[in-house]
């Protein structure tokens, strides 16, 4: 027997016409192209993005929320240009899903594990990257997406502008410590899933890999937290995941190993990352320099690994018998002439390196400079900041 009264029953079928008509419509994905500071700037971001999602009169939202709570998780947020996490990022993770949970009760943020896949309606994705150029590198990009986890389509997408005013930019441990550019096509598929617009399915390289994501953040959180022997663990669980083969786990595996002082295994471990590199055709690595020279840094336990990372290098490009062409960049301090000759010098003496190794290389590699044309990070601070614009690339081809 219907238990409605006529009256509530009739508001009840309306309440449904509504989400079953709000749920057809694809919703405009929001761009605020104004500075604003960056607390503005993420409430201004997340409340686009939840609009998107509340396509309803306001006493029928209410009524939804009632009905259904829509569980999110996050995967960490990413710096676009450098794929690494940072001071920043974190905390543009932490006050977008602090708001989301204040703010907007219909959302249950969970905790991003495996076993919350099957739990949550949505997956959150962000990215902060600083707009370089001109007179606006004080300014960074924020960009924000929710992807429905059962159909893979980002149903929600947003964009704002934060000014730089004292913002941590420093990369998390893990990051920090890392040999190389730490991207390939996950990372560069979760970036380009926090650009896409709604009603377009999520990059298919990031999406169909999130389950184990969940490890990987799992792992890289022990590592920061120098819980080195548990990081192991995770990683090499992730790795043996069928989406396991990714440049954030291989990269874990080695750096983990050399924490807990497994030289041989770490050694191992980094020929992996450089064979990954080979055969997607490009690997950057943080070879740093003291100023001004070609000598590496005189710190042991920041230039110690330097000549296994050299071998493994020398060895894995012999092996796959590739050519290279190895590429020096600078930071941006000083003339643009002084940075194009230090970049060639230091591109120079590498490939110098990888030929004592490897003297079948001699005729397979080759040495030029960018100085810093190519910055990633383009600050200027020498310091980890900006750790990777002191790279040197190695870019491979067929001979």
């Amino acid at each position: 027997m219907d238990k409605f009264t006529p009256g509530l029953r009739s508001l009840w079928v309306c309440a449904c016409a509504v989400l079953v008509f709000a749920g057809c419509a694809t919703p405009v994905a929001t761009n605020e192209t104004n500075e604003l500071s960056f607390d503005q700037a993420i409430n201004t971001a997340t409340d686009g993005l939840v609009s998107q999602t509340q396509n309803l009169p306001a006493f029928l939202a209410k009524m939804e929320a009632k009905i259904l709570k829509r569980g999110v998780v996050a995967d960490p947020m990413l710096d676009a240009g450098s794929g690494q996490q940072t001071g920043v990022t974190k905390l543009l993770e932490q006050q977008v899903t602090e708001r989301m949970r204040t703010n907007y009760t219909q959302f249950d943020i969970l905790p991003f594990q495996s076993s919350n896949l099957s739990k949550a309606q949505y997956l959150l994705t962000g990215t902060i990257t600083r707009v370089q150029g001109g007179k606006t590198s004080n300014v960074f990009q924020i960009n924000l997406a929710l992807t429905d986890l059962k159909t893979g389509n980002v149903v929600a997408q947003s964009s704002a502008r934060a000014r730089d005013e004292g913002l941590d930019t420093n990369p998390t441990p893990y990051y920090r410590d890392s040999p190389i550019l730490v991207k390939d096509q996950v990372v560069d598929g979760y970036i380009r899933t926090c650009e896409t617009p709604p009603g377009k399915p999520a990059d298919r390289a990031y999406f169909e890999r999130v389950a184990t994501a969940t490890l990987i953040s799992e792992a890289t959180t022990a590592y920061n937290s120098d819980r080195y022997q548990d990081a192991l663990g995770l990683y090499n669980n992730a790795l043996s995941t069928p989406a396991g083969e990714q440049l954030r786990v291989l990269n874990g595996v080695y750096l983990t190993n050399w924490k807990l002082g497994k030289t041989a295994e770490a050694e191992q471990a980094f020929g992996k990352v450089v064979a990954f590199g080979i055969a997607n055709n490009t690997l950057g690595v943080k070879f740093l320099f003291n100023p001004g020279s070609t000598d590496f840094w005189s710190d042991p336990k920041v230039s110690g690994p330097y000549t296994l990372w050299l071998r493994q290098i020398a060895r894995q490009a012999a092996t796959a018998k590739v050519c290279v062409n190895v590429v020096g960049h600078t930071s941006r301090t000083g003339s643009e002439q002084a940075n194009d000759r230090l970049s060639q010098n230091r591109a120079t003496y590498i490939k110098q390196r990888l030929e004592s190794e490897a003297p079948d290389l001699a005729s397979r590699t080759k040495a030029s400079g960018k100085g810093f044309r190519e910055n990633i990070v383009g600050t200027g601070t020498d310091d980890a900041r900006d750790a990777l614009d002191r790279r040197v690339e190695f870019k491979i081809s067929g001979c």
